[in-house]
């Protein structure tokens, strides 16, 4: 049974770099005994068969929670001012009679 057939490499590509990159590059290709074509292949290849990164999908929800979580202090922060509050006092400050001193009712007069 005959092997499969190499893909032939007809295809080039033309890359710009500094002439002292080229230098250098060329040398280390020598260095590790393959060609500058073996070492941009290898590389283009580990590319493509690198996953690609996922988009962070979990910043919304980060943004959410620091929102509500501001909200719930801002509401809270009027009725932690004065933590000494009697019960007349929060009666006449909360004006809706919800059981909840907003920061509009707590700026009232």
């Amino acid at each position: 049974m005959p092997e499969p057939r190499k893909l032939k490499k007809s295809e080039s590509l033309e890359i710009r770099i500094p002439h002292p990159t080229k230098l250098a590059f060329m040398a280390r290709c020598r260095e590790e005994g393959r060609s500058a074509s073996e070492a941009l292949r290898a590389f283009i290849d580990g590319q493509l068969a690198a996953p690609q990164p996922q988009p962070r999908r979990r910043t919304w929800r980060l943004v959410a929670a620091c929102a509500i979580a501001a909200a719930v202090g801002a509401a809270a922060v009027p009725s932690l001012a004065r933590p000494g509050l009697r019960a007349a006092e929060f009666a006449r400050l909360d004006a809706n009679r919800d059981g909840v001193i907003s920061y509009a009712e707590f700026q009232r007069p």
